[in-house]
């Protein structure tokens, strides 16, 4: 019986990366007759097919997926896993050699918890960045834990897994594949080509609670996060502060009804200060939070978006 599903999602890898993510994923420790491969080709302009080798596994295939973006990937991943626990790899997560063996593990000891992730996530830069980025580092998903934390809180954000390595029980997966096609907003949930939204995780972790469990990080679950030269500089980092703030503001507002607001004069004053005090870069950041915000209240009305209460929703 198979227990873990191993889903990759990519688009347009690194092959130097892709395939350091195979290695890892080749030398896990839990035997391999206990878990699948699946690695979702998303849109790649060329197709994967015949790049990399998985042969290796006994239970490993390649499925293309042509809608664009980490959202349908994940629905398609969702769709094609036989696993009771799955387990999302992105293509620059370099899994430690137990991480599977320690997720079942993690599983079965604990039945409260149906979503968790890695509690350690580290970078392996390729290019160190500069003193004035390392504050918005956070948005690269890093993070080091010493301790396993857990809530049924949904407002408790720093137990909330990223997606680096998340663990799904498969009624929270099935359910999140419910919920994503009933918003309807799958393309500014999370990645889409060029387009650096984000915030796509959050909802398994609110599921989890809709489900009567919670969710959780646990420091045993380790993973080294490749990270390009490109992910650390400034107008990128920009970027990605103005994607997931846009993606944070209309996901809180579809799932809970939280009301956006505009800058007021007040803010922009707040801003033009914060610049003066932390330098321009910090103040470019701030500045893209709140264009993100009003281009999420924009949207939010465009699509004539309404409130969907994801506690209460079958």
């Amino acid at each position: 019986m198979i227990g873990v599903s191993a889903i990759i999602c990519t688009h347009n890898p690194r092959p130097d990366y892709l395939r350091r993510v195979l290695a890892a994923l080749r030398t896990q420790t839990l035997p391999k007759e206990r878990w699948e491969l699946l690695l979702i080709d998303n849109a790649s302009k060329e197709p994967l097919t015949d790049g990399y080798d998985l042969s290796w596994h006994p239970q490993a295939r390649q499925i293309r997926e042509d809608e664009l973006g980490l959202t349908p990937a994940r629905l398609r991943g969702i769709g094609e896993a036989r696993g009771r626990l799955l387990v999302f790899v992105d293509d620059d997560n370099i899994l430690a050699r137990e991480y599977l063996e320690q997720a079942t593990a993690i599983a079965g000891s604990y039945p409260h918890i149906s979503v968790f992730g890695a509690g350690s996530l580290d970078p392996e830069f390729e290019e160190e960045p500069e003193p004035v980025i390392r504050p918005w580092l956070r948005l690269l998903a890093l993070r080091s834990v010493t301790r396993p934390i857990w809530t049924n809180n949904v407002a408790d954000y720093f137990c909330a897994p990223h997606g680096a390595g998340l663990c799904v029980m498969r009624e929270v997966a099935v359910r999140y594949s419910q919920f994503v096609r009933e918003l309807r907003i799958s393309k500014v949930l999370d990645r889409h080509g060029k387009n650096l939204f984000s915030c796509g995780d959050d909802p398994f972790s609110w599921l989890s609670v809709g489900s009567d469990t919670g969710f959780g990080i646990f420091p045993e679950l380790r993973i080294t996060h490749l990270i390009p030269s490109g992910r650390v500089r400034q107008d990128y980092v920009v970027r990605l502060v103005h994607g997931h703030t846009f993606s944070h503001v209309v996901l809180r507002y579809v799932v809970y009804g939280t009301n956006p607001r505009f800058a007021t004069v007040l803010d922009r004053l707040r801003t033009l200060g914060h610049g003066v005090r932390e330098g321009w870069f910090s103040m470019r950041c701030r500045l893209a939070e709140s264009r993100g915000t009003a281009d999420a209240i924009q949207f939010i009305s465009e699509h004539k978006l309404q409130p969907f209460n994801i506690l209460t929703s079958p």
